[in-house]
């Protein structure tokens, strides 16, 4: 099965979503507008719909009350957006992405530490 595609606004209804499904747009309406008023409620339909589209979530009627559940998990598609990244922007270069990332940035001994203990993990599988 092929995963969708999933926008930056559209992670945001996932990621509640996953936290406490089924969940009723209603309830996905007020988590979104805790952390930001701006939400409007017809824009987080509108998502809902949109992720019903592409499949990556369904929905029950219970009365005249929508009840979201995912189709797809939080791991299927972090993976797959994280291939989609490295494949765009690193031509699937993994070694590539890492280098870029430990020189632009200023690691500290602790994190260092903690990204050999992850490589030397993974190099004994």
């Amino acid at each position: 099965m092929s995963l969708p595609r999933i926008s930056e606004t559209e992670w945001e209804i996932m990621r509640i979503v996953w936290k406490g499904q089924p969940v009723t747009s209603a309830e996905v309406i007020e988590r979104l507008q805790k952390d930001d008023a701006t939400w409007r409620a017809v824009t987080a339909k509108t998502l809902l719909n949109r992720l019903v589209r592409k499949g990556a979530l369904c929905y029950e009627t219970l009365g005249r009350v929508y009840h979201y559940s995912a189709k797809v998990s939080e791991a299927e598609c972090v993976a797959a957006a994280t291939r989609s990244f490295l494949d765009r922007v690193f031509g699937g270069s993994l070694t590539g992405m890492m280098a870029h990332y430990v020189e632009s940035r200023e690691l500290s001994k602790a994190q260092l530490s903690e990204l050999r203990k992850l490589l030397e993990s993974e190099s004994g599988k």
